[in-house]
């Protein structure tokens, strides 16, 4: 729904009296600071969003409120000096606000505008890829097959399922119980026996007839009133049918129906769980387990779905420290107490369920806010209950969720432990003067670059970027190369770090001179315009450290910075030595080094992107798929018509003008284009 404008006079409204911002970190100018006194003086007593902006124009935090007066003027009431709040509210420059109707929209937006801005006080759950679910396919013959992706209406879905694994032991399952087929199509109506899976009693042969259409739409009937929950009835009804093949001394058949009863029972014990104890409402259930330690946090969703357990996926979301010193703030709109797993669960259940549809009930480790489960209901359509104290099965399933999340959180742990322990030994073994306390050693940004070719064919270069103790695929970066000669890796890289750096040294350049940058200006208070890496590493020895040293000193960069990741004595992993720019000598860090480990790691992320990134343009260059779909008229029927006339790419650029024509849907100046185009 729209924000609905605000009709409230400021002049008029009750305007609490602020106290001036607390100067912990002076980071925004005074008069600043009296605009946005002012600005919340003046906000209206309405259900709304706010955001918090540093001078940079980064987003600080987003929150909801049922009185945006009420709940943004109470940041600025109290003491906060010497606390992370404090510090956050030191650095609000920008105050920006979004009058809703309601809490519900209220929520929608907030949560929207965490996942789209990232705010850095605020709880945040990456988005993960969507979940699968399992297709039936409609056709006279019904294939059952693995789905991402969006839905239709054209076939049936089940889910969703939280992994591919859980897809691919359901399918396993139909194809023993009720020998559903899950081939292509394509593939189907061109049999002329029976596969594989025929022969091994996993699919029961529609492609050449040895099922009868009506035979067939009864194990989907079963199949779909399977998945659905209603296991007691399928098995009731084969056993009825297996009855009725032995009355009629068919027991051939009759073994089959067995097997298939057989097979349903071993899930059904597997799975530990009493159908007879569950409603029809309580088949479709997710269960939700945090666990907070260590200044991290894991949500643990276990789905249940037509009563089978489908398994567990764990998410991890950041900023859980930062925004944890904001439930004290809460207080105005939630007089319960709020801890941090609340807060965690929370955050999750507002950002998860906005793009995936809930179920009617969700079992919870901790309680969570009334008014949240009722605005999510009145979004989603869905009236949602909720239950974090549940019995009998219900408890079975939360108590295998929270153990679930202990193991997964306390590995996440153990792992980064490791990971920032090579972290400090790779600044330590570089002596990397721009790192010298714990927040720094955090913060370490590493940028590396790989040249990846085929004999000189679709060069592409991979920039990879390490930081916070992990890889951040989502700073990673590739470069088209052009105007080089093909296999010249040398001028390669001096196109990406140039391409790389360029902006970034003419912006330092900027700065310093308009006097907005000090020359020692440490990167952690540097807009991103502005940083540069603590270590940018090439892949490669003297000759491509050289080529990077040319670049930096052109740029104005600092030469220490840069180190190539030279092979060893036989190219053999764990014989590499570090290059450096600035004259220092090369280093062997010793094959069980853990700074030599975490060079690798991100080496090995640079190439494996990198080669990706060109075996996908060589295809495509190959194939000419984009020179035909760059064709203004040429869409994917079309192009789909020419290669399979003509045989593929190099038939069409061989074809003349005529030839084209003579293709549905070519004119004669479409084909006169494409002849120019591919000649």
């Amino acid at each position: 729904m729209p924000p609905m404008p605000a009709t409230e006079d400021p002049s008029t409204a009750a305007v609490p009296v602020l106290p001036a911002l607390p100067a912990t970190d002076p980071v925004v100018p005074a008069p600043d600071r009296e605009r946005l006194l002012a600005e919340v003086a003046a906000l209206p007593s309405l259900p709304g969003v706010y955001r918090y902006f540093d001078a940079q124009g980064n987003v600080l935090y987003v929150g909801k409120a049922r009185s945006l007066k009420k709940r943004v003027a109470s940041y600025f009431q109290k003491d906060h000096v010497g606390t992370r709040i404090g510090h956050m509210i030191s650095r609000i420059a920008r105050l920006e606000t979004t009058v809703v109707r309601t809490e519900a929209e209220a929520l929608l937006l907030e949560n929207n505008l965490i996942k789209t801005l990232n705010p850095k006080f605020n709880i945040l759950f990456r988005d993960d890829k969507s979940y699968p679910y399992l297709k039936l396919q409609r056709h006279p013959f019904p294939r059952i097959a693995y789905y991402r992706g969006a839905v239709d209406r054209k076939h049936t879905y089940f889910g969703p399922y939280p992994g591919a694994w859980a897809v691919k032991e359901t399918i396993l399952l139909l194809q023993k119980a009720f020998r559903l087929r899950t081939c292509e199509d394509t593939v189907y109506a061109n049999r002329s026996r029976p596969c594989l899976l025929y022969q091994i009693r996993r699919c029961s042969g529609p492609c050449v007839g040895l099922i009868s259409p009506a035979d067939y739409a009864r194990d989907v009937d079963n199949a779909e009133r399977f998945l659905l929950g209603a296991t007691d009835e399928v098995i009731g009804t084969l056993q009825t049918q297996m009855m009725a093949y032995a009355d009629a001394l068919e027991f051939e058949r009759a073994a089959e129906v067995r097997n298939q009863i057989s097979a349903l029972s071993r899930v059904l014990h597997q799975q530990s769980m009493e159908e007879s104890s569950l409603s029809s409402r309580d088949r479709d259930v997710d269960v939700l387990a945090v666990r907070v330690q260590g200044g991290r946090a894991c949500v643990n969703l276990a789905m249940v779905r037509g009563g089978r357990h489908l398994g567990d996926r764990a998410y991890f979301p950041s900023h859980v420290e930062e925004a944890a010193v904001l439930s004290a703030e809460q207080a105005d709109e939630r007089p319960d107490r709020v801890s941090v797993e609340q807060q965690v669960l929370e955050a999750f259940i507002a950002q998860h369920y906005l793009g995936v549809a809930p179920p009617a009930a969700l079992v919870l480790s901790h309680a969570v806010s009334a008014d949240l489960l009722a605005a999510l209901s009145e979004q989603t359509g869905t009236k949602i209950n909720a239950q974090h104290q549940p019995r009998e099965q219900r408890r079975t399933w939360l108590e295998m969720a929270e153990k679930g999340a202990q193991i997964a959180l306390a590995r996440l742990l153990a792992e980064e432990g490791s990971q920032r322990e090579r972290t400090r030994a790779l600044v330590d073994a570089l002596d990397l003067a721009s790192v010298d306390k714990d927040a720094d050693l955090d913060a370490l940004r590493i940028e590396c670059f790989d040249i990846s070719h085929t004999a000189g064919e679709a060069t592409q270069a991979s920039c990879v970027v390490y930081e916070h103790h992990a890889m951040r695929p989502a700073d990673y970066r590739r470069y088209n190369i052009a105007g080089i000669t093909g296999g010249d890796d040398y001028a390669a890289m001096r196109q990406v770090l140039t391409r790389r750096y360029a902006k970034v040294a003419e912006a330092r350049a900027a700065a310093q001179k308009a006097g907005e940058l000090a020359v020692d200006a440490g990167n952690a208070v540097l807009p991103k315009a502005l940083r540069l890496p603590e270590l940018v590493l090439v892949d490669g020895g003297r000759g491509q450290v050289s080529m990077a040293r040319e670049v930096f000193q052109s740029l104005g960069l600092d030469l220490s910075l840069i180190v190539g990741v030279e092979k060893g004595e036989g190219r053999k992993v764990g014989l590499e030595e570090l290059v450096f720019a600035d004259g220092r000598e090369k280093v062997y860090l010793g094959h069980d080094s853990a700074a030599l480990m975490l060079v690798a790691q991100i080496r090995d992320e640079a190439h494996r992107f990198a080669i990706t990134g060109m075996r996908a343009k060589r295809a495509s260059v190959r194939t000419g798929g984009s020179k035909l779909e760059d064709i203004a008229g040429v869409g994917p029927k079309k192009r789909a018509k020419l290669l399979q006339r003509f045989g593929g790419i190099r038939g069409v650029a061989a074809a003349s003008v005529d030839e084209l024509c003579s293709v549905e849907g070519i004119s004669h100046d479409l084909a006169e284009e494409i002849y120019r185009v591919l000649r």
